[in-house]
């Protein structure tokens, strides 16, 4: 087989890539610009183009498929010429399921939750040595690329709700079409393809009908907007669909000592706690949906807990960057209001007589966005010290109109709130700060500037 890769360079496009040609197909690509990680993993595996820009002569007929990347535009040269030519054209959902129509299919959707869900999966299933393949958003250790595809007879995909290519509006989720579907929750998101609420929710109930005849749903059941859903698309309209219906809630877990302990259901055969690398209400709810995801691809709840114990939790999410006997800095994905709400309660929660510094960067679309910026109220109140940064720069970047500082404040609605726009005077203030039993999280989707965390993490650690 040979694939071409249009925008190869993206985080999903580029590992694609990488496990089509360890699947032994010829691979080629073109991009107009790769950036690390992505250019030295496409290096390692001989697949970073020669040189960067659109080059419309590799399209030609001895291609079997076109992949098309979200970073490829309408316009695109290479687009046009395949378009030109009649060959086909994938987005990398539609190729994935071509690549597993054969396969039993998980998919993980919702607006929080989906990569560390995936990941819990994923790390359990290896433990017990089960052929699967997958896709998931992240590095996660154990794991050389986040995508493989085999011969194997599952495929575990984190199933996003963001548009899938340039030629295609649809959310990349409806072309899974799901065997066993898991939504971990619903919380407005990507305004720039949503700008109605209804409208979002509306791709959800699509996602939910296009779960296969025999298949299950799996859901969280105190999510009101959720629950909302899987009672309008089953239980009060269609009560005799062909589906497994599963709600799931948080267990039951405490802490000791600076670590969570699990305490499973009185029928499960481990009645001990147990301990725990990951903690956090939404993380020990994201392990219950892990669990009833694995009981359905035939393990055991025991074999379950076997297994995540060791489970040390998906890259940026919750990473530990430094400790010392008084103080912990943490970094975290955290982005979107519901994130950032569970973060910082979850911190909070694992320290709580601690004061918790919290600094969140307004860095996607949305949070950027001044009709959004009201979701944010009440999201950063259990903070001691909440911080806010962005950059006009990173505003002018997406093309929204300019927020102020004064915005910002009051879509926080936090009388405690500081707000920065330089990173060198953020740096300054956070270095300006006691850590003497306190927590230092540092949440964003960016960089904050291209601030060295890890630096910033051993300066705190020392004081």
């Amino acid at each position: 087989m040979n694939v071409h890769f249009i925008a190869i360079g993206g985080a999903v496009m580029h590992n694609l890539a990488i496990a089509l040609k360890l699947k032994g197909y010829n691979v080629t690509g073109s991009d107009d610009e790769i950036f690390d990680p992505a250019k030295a993993n496409l290096e390692k595996h001989g697949l970073l183009p020669q040189e960067f820009g659109w080059h419309p002569e590799k399209i030609t007929f001895e291609l079997d498929a076109i992949i098309l990347g979200m970073h490829a535009k309408p316009g695109n040269p290479e687009l046009d010429r395949a378009l030109e030519l009649g060959l086909k054209i994938y987005s990398f959902p539609e190729y994935l399921f071509e690549q597993s129509k054969n396969k039993k299919r998980v998919v993980i959707a919702g607006s929080h939750g989906k990569t560390t869900i995936t990941s819990m999966i994923m790390h359990v299933l290896k433990f017990h040595n089960m052929d699967f393949d997958y896709l998931v958003g992240s590095k996660i250790e154990g794991f050389d690329i986040m995508v493989r595809l085999s011969d194997a007879p599952i495929i575990v995909i984190e199933g996003d709700e963001y548009l899938t290519s340039a030629l295609d509006p649809r959310p990349k989720f409806l072309h899974y079409k799901p065997n066993i579907a898991l939504i971990s929750g619903i919380a407005w998101d990507h305004i720039n393809v949503f700008p109605e609420y209804s409208g979002y929710l509306n791709e959800f109930k699509k996602f939910m009908l296009s779960i296969e005849q025999g298949g299950s749903l799996i859901y969280y059941k105190d999510d009101d907007e959720l629950l909302k859903l899987v009672m309008e698309c089953f239980i009060d309209t269609n009560p005799d669909a062909p589906l497994d219906i599963e709600p799931y809630g948080t267990p039951t877990y405490k802490y000791k000592d600076g670590q969570a302990f699990l305490y499973p259901l009185v029928h499960n055969p481990i009645n001990d706690p147990i301990p725990l690398e990951v903690f956090g209400k939404h993380n020990l709810t994201n392990l219950n949906g892990a669990r009833k995801v694995c009981n359905g691809l035939g393990l055991s709840d025991f074999e379950f807990y076997e297994a995540i114990r060791h489970f040390k939790g998906a890259a940026n999410r919750l990473e530990l960057l430094k400790r010392n006997e008084s103080t912990t800095v943490f970094k975290d994905f955290a982005h979107a209001p519901s994130k950032l709400k569970a973060t910082i309660n979850a911190t909070k929660e694992l320290y709580e007589e601690r004061k918790l510094v919290a600094v969140m960067e307004l860095h996607t679309y949305s949070s950027l966005s001044k009709n959004f910026l009201g979701q944010f109220k009440g999201s950063m109140d259990r903070a001691n010290v909440p911080v806010v940064f962005f950059t006009p720069h990173a505003i002018a970047l997406k093309k929204l109109p300019p927020i102020t500082v004064e915005d910002v404040k009051e879509g926080f609605d936090n009388k405690d709130l500081q707000v920065f726009t330089d990173s060198s005077e953020l740096e300054n203030f956070l270095r300006d700060q006691d850590y003497k039993n306190a927590t230092l999280l540092m949440m964003s989707s960016g960089n904050f500037g291209g601030m060295d965390l890890k630096g910033l993490a051993g300066e705190v650690c020392k004081s």
